[in-house]
């Protein structure tokens, strides 16, 4: 059976979960990294010489690192002409989104993690948050403005490139203070939360720091 390596709540982890879901294949699931640790096992290492998560694995032994590249390794391999389209230009157009997430749209990330969660209350700052997320709008009036004429990132319908933009499109709709208003984003975000795999993968995943950020 084909495993992923990576606690469930994992940036990046989210990704290869929330694509799995959607093509409906199954998986184990291990938990690594984080407070599970196991970053510098040597026998992890051998698998992701990096020593972070997520790792894919599967039962002949093939492993594959970087969770873009694992997810289109999955949509290439299970969802050929549905999360992957067959047609070139289609495929190309739905890719480049997801480069262009991990490049520029989740550059608030970071910061949130943080100041959020990470650091000691003492070191924490709203205004690191802020200014964060004042970087990061006008990536987000990029996407807004994309999906002005399109459903989803590339075109009518959910395919890879939605799946790096819509994970961290959950963060910044729920965790960022003041949040600037985007209509179309609202609409995306809102037609993401429908889908089952999203709500268990994503809005779930995060959820205890959802509550935690709201409550803040």
């Amino acid at each position: 059976m084909l495993k992923i390596w990576g606690r469930k709540d994992g940036s990046n982890v989210i990704k290869a979960l929330w694509c799995l879901g959607e093509i409906g294949i199954e998986y184990e699931r291990i938990d690594w990294g984080g407070p599970f640790g196991g970053n510098d096992d040597p026998e992890y290492r051998r698998k992701n010489p990096n020593g972070r998560v997520p790792t894919l694995e599967e039962e002949d032994g093939f492993t594959l690192w970087e969770s873009g590249a694992v997810v289109r390794y999955l949509c290439t391999k299970y969802s050929m002409g549905n999360l992957c389209p067959e047609d070139l230009r289609e495929r190309a157009a739905s890719d480049k989104w997801m480069d262009w997430s991990a490049l520029n749209q989740a550059s608030f990330n970071p910061a949130y993690l943080d100041h959020y969660f990470r650091l000691q209350e003492a070191e924490r700052s709203k205004a690191a948050i802020e200014e964060a997320a004042e970087k990061a709008k006008p990536w987000f009036d990029i996407l807004d403005a994309h999906l002005e004429d399109n459903d989803y990132v590339g075109g009518a319908r959910l395919t890879m490139g939605d799946i790096p933009v819509g994970s961290i499109t959950h963060r910044w709709m729920q965790w960022t203070p003041n949040r600037p208003p985007h209509a179309n984003l609202e609409v995306y975000y809102e037609q993401l939360l429908t889908r089952p795999a999203y709500q268990e993968h994503v809005v779930e995943a995060n959820a205890p720091r959802t509550l935690q950020v709201q409550g803040s």
